[in-house]
Order: C-alpha cells, then structure tokens, then sequence
C-alpha cells in the first residue's frame, strides 16, 4: 500500500524525521522509495549553460552574479545551432533529459524566439526538455508551455527564515510565484535547494517542509551541496557534515514520494561511498557529464563506473519511441563491468 501524498507538513514533524537513528531514516526512505520508483534505475539528465555569467541577482552562492569577481568569463545566449549539437552529444552518450540554464533575472522578450526554438529542437530529438531562466511571467510561461517545454527549474534555494541572508534582489514570494506560474501553465516543476551555505538544520527542515506543502510537489527536486567558489562571500563557509546532506535526501523522499531527487551540485566532493548512501537514501536522478553550468561535476565515465558497481542501470522513458539513450547508457555501462579486450583499429 502506498503512502499517501502529503501537502501540511510541521515543522516539528520535519524535525522528528531527521532526528531518526540513522539506520531507521535510510529504513523508512528506502521502504518508500520501493513503493513509487524502481530501485535500481536513476534518471540521468545533462545541463548546459546557455548563457553565462553578469547576472543581476546576488545570490551569495553563485559565481555567475554580476556582483561578485569571480574570474568567470562572461558569454552571451548561445546560438540555437550550438545548443542543439550539445544536445545531440548528450543523448548519444545516454542522457534522457536536456537541461538548459541561463544567467538571468528573467527572460526578455528579444530572446524568447530563440529560446523557443531550442526547446522545438532538443524536443525534436526525444529528449526530455528543462529550462532554468530566472523568474517568469505568467505570459512566458504559456509561452514555453506551447513551446514544448516539459520542466522548468526554479529553485527555492533555502528557508523563507534564512533567504534573506543569501539574496536579496528578489523575494520568496517572487520564487513562489513563478512556480505557481509554471503550474498554471502545465509544466512539470523542478524545484529544490542548496545545502551548507550556513543554514541551521531547522532552515533545511523548512526548505523541505516549504517543498513538501506546495499546491503540487515538484516533480523534479535537485538537492544540491554548496560548491564553494573563490569570490562569492560563501567561500569559506564551513563545510556540512556528510551524514546531515545524506538525511536530508532520506528525509525528502519520505516526504516528496513520488518526486524524482536529484543529486545535483557538489557531487564532485563526494566519494563513492557517500553517493551510494544517497542513491540508497532515495536519490533516483543525477546530471551526467563533466559540468553542472560553471562548477565541475564527476566525469562521465566515473559515474558509470559507479552505476556499475552497484548494479544502477538508467532509468527508461517510456514515452520515447527511441530508446537508443537508453541503450548508449546500458552499453556503457556493461563496458565498465566486462571491458572489452581489444579495440577495432580506428
């Protein structure tokens, strides 16, 4: 019997979850991830920064903000034509998933025949398709609805009570709101947060609570760990303990049952062994390739070293006719287990 979907969450509730003996939290996340996914498949999606660096928001957190000198070179929206090879080159190593960001307070106008076209073209290939803009109108969001948009990322970042003290140049509400557009407009909602700038652990009980009692839970829930970047003002903020980011996944997938949770930034800084606990924790999706936007992820074929070792296969789609990502990912992944011998001369 499956747990039912709940919207009113307490704080004290939240609380009394990640203060569980640690085995118990995994038990129960682990029983609850069997009843809505398969327990050995992850989804696998590829990002690409589409337009980086002089954004106008300050987030503490970001080495794209106009605010901070971080040494990242700025570039302008790339061309449609670029962006689709990128994607073309994702879904032949296995991705099944597109994601498209760009360093932006919000789209302009000027840019949305471009944007929309990316969309059409990635869309075109079978792949899933994600965009990360900033905050939208309403009005853009049926726009990229009709487009052929699938997800749309919008993080909440971290608690209402701690937000103010990592940005200040848009509000919560703000973030609510072009959530509650993304709904409106009938696309699916990747939203989540970042752990480790120096939130207390009732911030991250609030975040996922915040998560969890949204009209609709997202869909998609990226959980990032901080990547600290020298000249952001969070560069030498303490580190978070391994154990309190694994509860945390443990704890969102008791209370977000049927949401995909990513494991998203930050997992170059953790081992193996700590991402098996996650994946056990009931993280079922990752980024796959060697960037995540500006900050290094695990190399390619690392990842599928791992997925190897612990008999992870990448999650299907079953509304894609072309399964031949899903394949390129499979092979890959037998290839780390039996490597083959010899290689044809090229």
């Amino acid at each position: 019997m499956q747990a039912a979907v709940r919207h009113d969450w307490t704080l004290a509730q939240v609380n009394a979850l990640y203060a569980l003996p640690f085995n118990d939290l995994l038990f129960q996340a682990q029983t609850m991830h069997r009843q809505h996914f398969k327990p050995n498949e992850v989804q696998v999606s590829t990002l690409l920064s589409i337009k980086t660096g002089a954004c106008a928001e300050d987030c503490k957190y970001c080495p794209q903000s106009g605010h901070y000198n971080t040494g990242l070179e700025r570039e302008r929206l790339l061309e449609v034509e670029k962006v689709l090879t990128q994607a073309k080159a994702a879904k032949d190593k296995g991705a099944s998933r597109f994601c498209m960001g760009a360093a932006w307070t919000n789209p302009k106008q000027r840019d949305m025949p471009y944007i929309i076209e990316m969309v059409q073209g990635v869309k075109a290939m079978g792949l899933e398709t994600c965009m990360t803009l900033g905050m939208l109108t309403g009005e853009q969001a049926q726009t990229l609805a009709g487009a052929g948009l699938d997800y749309y990322n919008h993080n909440l970042d971290t608690s209402p009570e701690f937000y103010g003290e990592i940005i200040t140049t848009r509000t919560y509400q703000d973030r609510l709101d072009t959530l509650s557009h993304v709904r409106d407009a009938g696309m699916k909602v990747c939203c989540g947060g970042i752990l480790g700038m120096g939130e207390s652990a009732n911030d991250r009980s609030a975040l996922l609570m915040q998560l969890a009692n949204l009209p609709e839970h997202p869909q998609s829930v990226p959980i990032n760990m901080l990547v600290k970047v020298a000249g952001t003002p969070l560069e030498n903020v303490d580190d978070l303990d391994a154990f309190e980011f694994i509860r945390t996944i443990a704890v969102a997938r008791i209370m977000l049952p049927q949401s995909h949770v990513r494991l998203s930034a930050g997992r170059s800084r953790m081992n193996e062994q700590m991402q098996a606990l996650c994946f056990f924790a009931g993280a079922n999706s990752i980024f796959y390739g060697d960037k995540l936007l500006t900050t290094d992820n695990p190399e390619a074929d690392a990842d599928m070293l791992l997925f190897a070792k612990l008999g992870i296969q990448p999650e299907q789609r079953h509304d894609v006719s072309d399964e031949a990502h899903e394949l390129a990912l499979a092979d890959a992944i037998k290839d780390q287990v039996n490597p083959p011998l010899f290689h044809a001369a090229q």
